[in-house]
């Protein structure tokens, strides 16, 4: 599967043929430099391992420096492997967004935004008791009954309640793509995409 790495700009919007306003992301992609190719005789698997976004020297370890060296580029911020990639690459050659083409449809992962330790009417839509009676007295956002009675005295594993709320692996797929901006190595694509601004995200076709 063919893809770039990318960082998100930001959300914006584009008036379409039909006068329709469509809201949409601003992803730079790429270039990306090929830092590795797998193969199966050596690693059991074949795919190419890009890298994305300089890194200052001082801050990377010399053997990170010297796998870099091997591909003739400095050192990247974010490495990324694509099995089963569309063209064959060799090391060290630059792939940018031209590989994309307006009108097709990609699949784009991140990481989505931490929001904390939150309870369970954010964290799982739950409706609270909603201002009722019986007693409910400043328990309006209360997660109600989690556990069964003498028998099995306990709480079963998987119920929903408070805690740690995003900061997970997010992919949307099917996302079309809207424009692409070659010079700027810029796409465009209809809709959101997980993640802050300036996060890093994986686009795959």
């Amino acid at each position: 599967m063919s893809g770039l790495i990318g960082k998100k700009i930001g959300m914006t919007s584009i008036f379409d043929e039909n006068g329709k306003n469509i809201p949409c992301t601003v992803i730079e992609a790429g270039p990306c430099v090929v830092t590795q190719v797998r193969t199966k005789g050596v690693d059991g698997y074949e795919a190419l391992q890009l890298g994305f976004d300089d890194k200052n020297e001082k801050h990377s370890t010399k053997a990170a420096l010297g796998h870099f060296k091997k591909a003739g580029t400095v050192a990247k911020k974010k490495v990324v492997e694509f099995q089963d990639f569309a063209t064959e690459q060799k090391l060290g050659d630059l792939i940018d967004v031209s590989i994309f083409e307006e009108g097709e449809f990609v699949d784009v992962q991140g990481v989505s935004k931490g929001k904390g330790f939150q309870g369970v009417v954010k964290r799982h839509g739950f409706g609270g008791v909603g201002q009722a009676t019986h007693g409910q007295h400043n328990r309006l956002r209360a997660p109600g009954s989690v556990g069964a009675s003498s028998y099995p005295s306990r709480v079963f594993k998987g119920m929903r309640m408070a805690g740690r709320m995003g900061g997970e692996n997010v992919k949307v797929q099917n996302l079309r793509v809207l424009k692409v901006v070659a010079e700027k190595n810029l796409l465009v694509v209809k809709g959101c995409i997980p993640g802050h601004k300036n996060s890093y995200v994986i686009i795959q076709k």
